[in-house]
């Protein structure tokens, strides 16, 4: 059977930057191994299967597979997957359009506000699915700088220290002194497996972070290395920038109302990609955070399978 496909590079609004996605259209009757297989093809980051809305008031039903294992939840699939429905439905309609989505995943519901604009990049965001939260396990700094090939001073900046959190899918998240550091670090998987817990029968994947970036509009710069992904490192992860929200707001202590944060990520691998975090504290405590960007199309075919 023919079924189309697309693909985005998400978080960024110029074509090869950013974090590509195949999104796969009409997906029903393909298998759980089949979508597994298609995702090893494709060999991007993720690769999302659109199928039919579980509610019929939602728009679709998404699938969302890296090339070793399939996730419950993920940004840029969501953020991706939110444009190319919304620039497919909206193909002929030749204005801006202003919409919003709900995409079922495994997670559950995610509304997205998309903007389709005239000559420029298409936009849309998300509200998290759920909120991150701290997940408290021993953590031992000096074998973290090991596994990342760094001294035990690169570690940590101001109040941030190595914790691990989830909006959806865990990530340990490691602060760093600075850029040069994320830059010049050595991501080693052997090491990483013998150091990190395992959270929800899964090894946490890394997110080093620092504050500051290469580009002046980003107040974050981040890299984001898997585990049991089949890819080595990830140009933009909005579920670990989803899990970062709970660890800013824990470390920095941030005031009542809106922050809104840019985080660059990708930069080392010459895909540069900003995602787009607002966090909405009231009492302290984050009532509501979105994450968003924009998507470029830069190919599209047919899958004859």
């Amino acid at each position: 059977m023919a079924r189309s496909f697309s693909v985005y590079d998400v978080f960024t609004d110029s074509k090869l930057a950013g974090n590509p996605l195949a999104v796969i259209f009409d997906a029903e009757g393909l298998s759980d191994e089949a979508m597994q297989d298609i995702a090893k093809e494709m060999n991007l980051s993720e690769t999302v299967f659109v199928l039919p809305p579980q509610n019929p008031a939602h728009t679709a039903s998404l699938r969302i597979f890296t090339p070793g294992r399939e996730l419950p939840f993920a940004g840029h699939p969501t953020v991706g997957t939110a444009i190319a429905l919304a620039e497919r439905a909206h193909a002929s309609h030749g204005g801006d359009v202003d919409l919003v989505s709900v995409l079922d995943e495994r997670v559950g519901p995610v509304r997205c506000a998309v903007r389709l604009r005239q000559e420029k990049a298409s936009f849309a965001e998300f509200d998290l699915p759920r909120k991150s939260q701290q997940i408290m396990l021993p953590l031992d700094r000096a074998d973290i700088a090991n596994a990342l090939s760094l001294k035990i001073t690169d570690i940590g900046f101001e109040n941030h220290v190595p914790s691990i959190w989830s909006a959806g899918v865990p990530f340990l998240l490691v602060p760093v002194h600075d850029v040069g550091a994320a830059e010049r670090m050595e991501f080693d998987p052997q090491l990483w497996e013998k150091t990190v817990p395992f959270v929800d029968g899964a090894l946490a994947s890394a997110f080093i972070y620092c504050r500051g970036a290469v580009n002046h509009t980003a107040k974050f710069h981040a890299r984001m290395f898997p585990v049991g992904m089949g890819i080595v490192e990830d140009p933009a992860t909005g579920s670990a920038v989803a899990a970062l929200s709970g660890a800013i707001n824990h470390f920095d202590r941030l005031p009542d109302g809106h922050h809104p944060v840019i985080v660059e990520q990708g930069v080392e691998m010459g895909r540069p990609s900003f995602i787009h975090l607002h966090i909405d504290i009231d009492g302290g405590d984050i009532v509501n955070a979105r994450i968003g960007g924009q998507a470029v199309r830069v190919a599209t075919g047919i899958l004859e399978l």
